[in-house]
């Protein structure tokens, strides 16, 4: 799938409705399919109970906080890319902060072509952060499958009395006999004598 067939899901937390009819022109509907809009930090950590969103942009300052807490716990629990715009009279501190929780910071003001080029960031980000994601989970489970495979070597040396390498070998031999995987083998083997 290319990335402009890719859809995403947004949540905006502003408690600005003209910011938010901003961001709203900017997140076409073909490529952003779920959008939420929360006017206070308090609906939108409901949002965020309810669902994950791949992206969480927050309008700072809000009425019921500056939205760095929040931005970062969107981050952290749920796995979102966030952009948190912020004053520029505190964008140093609250830059500093954010930066090294993983939460994009934005000056305000701002011009459309800057928030633009920010929204592509952040899919480029979304994009980054979910291929980490499926090599981590594929790494999980080669893990899984080794364990599995020592486990039966253990069961093999343990009922038949045979070595480790004599285990390793029959494993092999048997998924190449039978055409089919070391971790169904190793599975057939523990169900087998355990």
């Amino acid at each position: 799938m290319s990335l402009k067939e890719r859809s995403y899901s947004v949540l905006t937390v502003s408690s600005s409705d003209s910011f938010s009819a901003y961001i709203k022109t900017l997140l076409p509907d073909s490529r952003f399919t779920f959008k939420q809009f929360a006017a206070t930090l308090n609906a939108g950590k409901r949002l965020l109970l309810e669902r994950d969103f791949d992206f969480v942009i927050i309008n700072s300052p809000l009425s019921d906080g500056t939205g760095l807490r929040f931005a970062i716990d969107a981050v952290t629990r749920n796995d979102a890319v966030v952009l948190l715009t912020v004053k520029s009279d505190v964008y140093d501190e609250v830059y500093e902060k954010a930066s090294e929780n993983g939460v994009f910071t934005l000056s305000l003001p701002t011009t459309k072509a800057v928030l633009t080029h920010c929204v592509q960031w952040l899919i480029t980000a979304k994009e980054r952060t979910s291929k980490l994601e499926s090599k981590t989970i594929s790494f999980e489970e080669k893990m899984k499958e080794i364990r599995l495979i020592n486990r039966a070597k253990w069961v093999l040396i343990d009922k038949l009395k045979m070595s480790e390498p004599d285990a390793h070998r029959y494993i092999e031999k048997q998924a190449m006999d039978r055409c089919i995987s070391k971790k169904a083998i190793a599975e057939n083997i523990i169900n087998t004598y355990l």
